[in-house]
């Protein structure tokens, strides 16, 4: 029997992990056995209906919008939700719950941050999240344990699937540091916060390297920094590049990049490069993704960081020092075999991580609770 799936989260063409990670998953589990359902997609305010008939709107605020989606969802046989504050209308996104008290099929919730420090109110709407969910998942050890140590919620309900990644084209993986110049990339969407500025002053520390490494900085702005301040930010990193003296090894590239571009661009790096200055990130699809691509991974230690490359597949520094950074793409780049050791290790995590081994664990999960649901 086919399964129905209906999604609610932001969905393309909204720039953002979350509509990122909805899009593949969705394409991940329409195989012959999957009904490909329904989406909701969140919006902040009415907008263009998608082409695609399958595609709905939730509304932040917009009670019939809510009643509507509610509906939708209830002609499938399982839904899965994706869980942000920042994506439900209300304070701390507090109109989940409205929807959650509608949805009358089970329902997964998928939880993208779990707060080591939340508010009093996001503590109280996240415990309710998980007590009107019939499944919750979280994406990495380090999130359940803050879920089990910070908050009152029933740990029967969660379970662990990875984010996941796409699948790597057939190409050769090492040696990872090729001969002459060594790419570094960072990519996604670029603000504040993505500690940029850290890994240019990086490029400034190891300018002594010859030949010297190249740093490509790939992705257009997050739409909420362009609708705050242009491109402002972009400007600035520009110029701290001037001002390091890295023009010639530097380049901020914004150009948009779909799934096969960016896979392209990701095969072309010898080292992923993630200085994000979030301590409370608990789930990133691009360092998952840099795993899934064999690509030794240098990061600051946020909480995915820290569980991923716990194997040997990068080094992890501390968050806001340019000069851990610069140390360890030194030797990732002088010490002979180290990338490569590293990238083997990267490889050898890759395949539970691929979005078709991710979809048969929710395939599995939907399965369990669809028989509960008619058991009782």
């Amino acid at each position: 029997m086919n399964t129905r799936f209906g999604f609610v989260s932001t969905f393309p063409p909204t720039q953002c992990g979350l509509a990122t990670f909805t899009a593949a998953l969705r394409g991940a589990l329409f195989d012959g056995s999957t009904d490909v359902g329904c989406v909701v997609r969140l919006v902040e305010a009415p907008t263009a209906r998608a082409v695609d008939e399958a595609v709905s709107h939730l509304v932040m605020g917009d009670v019939p919008s809510l009643h509507e989606s509610a509906a939708r969802l209830n002609q499938c046989d399982v839904a899965i939700v994706q869980h942000e504050y920042g994506v439900y209308g209300g304070e701390d996104g507090s109109d989940v719950l409205l929807l959650l008290d509608r949805i009358q099929v089970p329902t997964v919730v998928v939880l993208h941050t779990v707060l080591s420090r939340p508010t009093t109110r996001q503590r109280q709407i996240l415990e309710s999240v998980v007590s009107k969910a019939d499944a919750v998942v979280t994406m990495t050890e380090a999130a359940r344990g803050r879920l089990a140590s910070g908050y009152a919620v029933d740990m029967a309900k969660v379970c662990i699937i990875a984010h996941g990644a796409p699948s790597p084209r057939p190409t050769p993986i090492l040696p990872t540091v090729r001969a002459g110049h060594v790419t570094i990339l960072t990519w996604g969407l670029l603000g504040p916060g993505k500690g940029i500025e850290w890994a240019v002053q990086a490029m400034g520390m190891v300018g002594d390297l010859r030949p010297m490494p190249r740093y490509v900085i790939a992705g257009q702005t997050h739409p909420k920094v362009v609708s705050r301040e242009g491109e402002a930010y972009r400007d600035r990193l520009h110029e701290q590049v001037r001002q390091v003296g890295v023009e010639a090894w530097v380049r901020i590239d914004g150009r948009y990049r779909d799934a096969d571009a960016l896979a392209t661009l990701v095969r072309s790096a010898d080292i992923v490069l993630l200085p994000y200055d979030s301590t409370e990130q608990v789930t990133s699809g691009v360092l998952i993704e840099a795993i899934a691509a064999g690509k030794p991974v240098v990061a600051t230690a946020f909480p995915h960081a820290l569980e991923l490359l716990a194997g040997g597949a990068g080094i992890v520094v501390p968050h806001r020092d340019p000069a851990a950074i610069a140390a360890a793409l030194r030797s990732m780049i002088t010490q002979k075999g180290l990338a490569a050791t590293m990238a083997n290790a990267a490889a050898a995590s890759a395949p539970k991580l691929l979005w078709p081994a991710i979809a048969e664990q929710y395939r599995a999960l939907a399965a369990r609770l669809i028989t509960a649901s008619i058991a009782a």
